[in-house]
């Protein structure tokens, strides 16, 4: 593996479970007939697509009538993946109701980054971006967002720029928390329909509360986020090694997504840090180690409480009641008794492939 090894790697298993709901929940949000009669679902599966489709279309009706800013983001996301929706329950118009809400703010900005499903190429939202910037210039997330569009326009100026930006900010989040108690709020609002907990597979959740965590899970796993490989590029040991003004930069933004909202952001955060302070090297390794285990056991409950509701119901409390990504995993860890340090001589596994790609066009 290149210069990124074990911090930046343990970035590609930090959501285990939400990625498996998202990609349990676009499975069954899919529309089109599969390719071969041999992958095509059978009639029960098919019934129970249908089923969760119309549980989210139904949620999406009811939370519309809502005038809160929680609610209305929560049923916009519902809105994002569901084919033919009328124009004033489509993404667009409910998270421009959402921003017009009492008490929003740029956290609901950045859900509307992903307002360019017409146009993926135009991906993110620039006038969000630009917003963004003004609304909230001291979240480091934010010029990692510019980073990324100057480095995919071979800027290098700009992403300088755009880094020293992020450098004199005072924290760094990437907003998900917000995304997520939408989301988990306005599950809770209908019961499912029976349809949608008949014809399982195996690990598909079989009670009401399993499916309201696939549904807030997988929607929420959809959240637009900063592609970090532009600061690892630009903040390596050779690069810094040459600038001491790149340096500081780097160490003052490693700082800041290491105490910030999101595990991803935590763990380039330590890496950077323990590449370029080779005195804090131990104390970065051990801090991501104790982070992959938060992040690994974090995900066996996620998985675990899609068909245990002693599990589920405590979990979409927590979402829904704010905060950040890191602190739902430390809270969730805690309420079931597993310490936040690993136990001596534990390892993550080292993943396959390439850390932190973006998903800002989600």
């Amino acid at each position: 593996m290149p210069r990124h090894t074990l911090t930046i790697a343990l970035a590609l298993c930090l959501c285990a479970f939400g990625a498996q709901a998202a990609t349990k929940h676009k499975t069954k949000a899919a529309t089109k007939p599969a390719a071969s009669a041999q992958s095509a679902p059978s009639p029960g599966e098919q019934a129970r697509i249908a089923a969760l489709l119309q549980y989210q279309r139904d949620l999406v009706t009811v939370n519309a009538l809502r005038a809160d800013a929680v609610h209305l983001i929560g049923a916009a996301l519902l809105a994002r993946p569901l084919p033919d929706q009328k124009p004033e329950l489509s993404f667009s118009r409910l998270a421009q109701r959402a921003a017009a809400a009492p008490a929003a703010g740029p956290g609901i900005t950045w859900v509307r980054l992903a307002d360019c499903d017409a146009q993926a190429s135009k991906c993110p939202n620039a006038d969000m971006l630009k917003q963004l910037q003004a609304q909230a210039g001291d979240n480091a997330a934010v010029w990692m967002l510019m980073m990324d569009g100057a480095a995919q326009a071979n800027d290098a100026a700009s992403e300088r720029a755009a880094l020293a930006k992020a450098a004199a900010a005072k924290s760094y989040d990437d907003y998900f928390g917000i995304d997520l108690q939408g989301v988990a709020s306005v599950v809770g609002i209908l019961p499912p329909l029976p349809d949608t907990m008949q014809n399982t597979q195996q690990g598909d959740p079989q009670t009401a509360l399993g499916v309201e965590l696939l549904i807030a899970f997988g929607v929420a796993n959809q959240h637009p986020r900063p592609s970090l490989k532009p600061v690892l590029d630009l903040c390596n040991a050779d690069n810094a090694g040459k600038d001491d003004a790149l340096k500081t930069d780097c160490l003052k933004v490693a700082h800041l997504m290491e105490w910030g909202s999101s595990p991803i952001g935590r763990a380039v955060g330590l890496h950077i840090h323990g590449e370029l302070d080779p005195s804090a090297k131990a104390s970065t390794d051990s801090d991501a180690r104790n982070l992959a285990w938060q992040m690994q056991n974090y995900g066996v409950i996620g998985i675990k409480a899609m068909n245990d509701d002693a599990l589920a119901a405590p979990l979409l409390q927590a979402a829904r009641s704010g905060g950040t990504e890191l602190t739902l995993v430390l809270s969730t860890l805690r309420a079931n008794g597993i310490p936040v340090e690993a136990p001596d001589g534990w390892q993550p596994e080292q993943p396959q492939a390439a850390p932190a790609s973006s998903s800002t066009g989600g």
